[in-house]
């Protein structure tokens, strides 16, 4: 429960200074990176990807994200796993636990989602309507806040189990 509440007062915290009109690429980035952190904690991904290291794809260029991951991944792990951040494409996906689809390369979403029909990767991307069109979690800006939706269908048919916590911290999309 108190691990529930930081969460909670992180995200809110988050959500409520993330202005992305006026905020830098580096601040967006070190938010964006905090989120991604958050969903390991609160996804489960099978046994067989508990193993190795968790490695986090990002498809596209983003120096500031990079640099921010790198950096998040040097001092966290996941459960025993050491976080390894890597620039990938949507055909080098099977190793992956989580690829993050920058705004700039939303057109590859269908071919991420094609290529990791039989792994248990999270997709998560940055631009509108992509939880309709299949990625698990979406970036998204309202009102000036910083928040995700969260198609659950979409993350439970990649084998994940995600938390109703984190279900209740974000705007559902079905």
């Amino acid at each position: 429960m108190k691990k529930q509440i930081i969460l909670f007062s992180l995200l809110f915290f988050i959500s409520w200074t993330a202005d992305n009109s006026s905020q830098s690429e580096e601040a967006n980035a070190k938010i964006k990176s905090i989120y991604i952190y958050n969903f390991t904690k609160y996804i489960e991904w099978p046994d067989a990807y508990k193993q190795g290291n968790f490695v986090i794809g990002v498809v596209g260029t983003n120096n500031s994200l990079m640099r921010e991951l790198n950096k998040m991944a040097s001092l966290k792990m996941v459960g025993n796993q050491k976080i390894e951040i890597v620039n990938t494409s949507a055909n080098e996906l099977a190793k992956c636990n989580i690829v993050y689809l920058l705004s700039e390369n939303a057109a590859q979403l269908s071919e991420i989602i094609n290529n990791s029909k039989n792994t248990s990767t999270l997709i998560v991307a940055d631009k509108a309507g992509a939880a309709l069109k299949g990625a698990g979690i979406n970036f998204v800006v309202i009102e000036n806040k910083q928040t995700i939706e969260i198609n659950k269908a979409n993350i439970e048919k990649y084998k994940l189990k995600i938390s109703a916590t984190l279900v209740e911290l974000a705007i559902q999309v079905k």
